[in-house]
């Protein structure tokens, strides 16, 4: 196999569970799955069916009770908590429902904040940011607080701040949750531009099947376990 086409993330007889009172829960339960470098994977299924669970496993926010995830052939489950964060800032940008804005601070700040980590001249970080609040359509609101934009630009600041640091991975947890059917559609398409046109990897949890629809593949989640979609 070339090294090219190595899945992105690889999970395999992954299992999550927790004690909850006297009560073991399992809401991931041997698990197989490949994600493609630069798929729009959208995942669905009834709440409590671990949507939300797996895809905080492949983030690298939780870790799975037992099994191997795999990112770029690296494993990442056994890694120190302290490495867990710094690979997380590097590979992964997270867009959620709620948008969880700073709201002191204005949309240019809010999308820089994850590039206060790393080292890097002035200039070069506000270039940074200033590119990824045009590529979604925001250049000209950079100067706003969240509460003089709309849920829409809200999302798409939430959106810039996930992609500016470049990660290889997106994972989004319903993210037109929160928006009005135009708003839902312009973010969507943005997210479908992202994953055609810059080979972003993006894997979204959704209850929308229009949302789903956009995606390149849909899997459905049945108490913990994948079942291929109808796509």
């Amino acid at each position: 196999m070339n090294p090219t086409d190595t899945p992105l993330i690889r999970c395999r007889d992954v299992r999550k569970s927790y004690r909850k009172g006297e009560t073991l829960v399992t809401p991931i339960e041997s698990l197989h799955l490949d994600v493609p470098r630069g798929e729009f994977l959208a995942l669905m299924g009834p709440s409590g069916s671990g949507k939300s669970t797996l895809l905080n496993l492949m983030a690298g926010i939780d870790r799975p009770t037992s099994g191997v995830i795999e990112f770029d052939g690296q494993p990442i489950q056994d890694l120190s908590r302290g490495h867990l964060a710094a690979w997380r800032a590097r590979h992964v940008g997270y867009i959620f429902q709620l948008y969880h804005l700073v709201p002191v601070l204005t949309a240019f700040e809010n999308v820089e904040l994850p590039l206060l980590l790393d080292p890097m001249p002035r200039r070069e970080r506000r270039e940074r940011v200033e590119a990824a609040l045009a590529l979604v359509g925001l250049a000209h609101r950079m100067h706003h607080f969240p509460r003089e934009l709309s849920g829409g630009e809200e999302q798409r600041v939430a959106i810039a701040r996930a992609i500016v640091a470049n990660p290889p991975l997106l994972v989004a947890d319903e993210p037109t949750g929160d928006l009005d059917r135009d708003a839902a559609d312009s973010v969507l398409g943005l997210l479908r531009a992202l994953s055609r046109d810059h080979r972003r990897t993006i894997v979204m949890v959704t209850h929308d099947p229009r949302a789903a629809a956009v995606a390149d593949r849909v899997l459905h989640l049945e108490k913990g376990r994948l079942l291929e979609g109808a796509r």
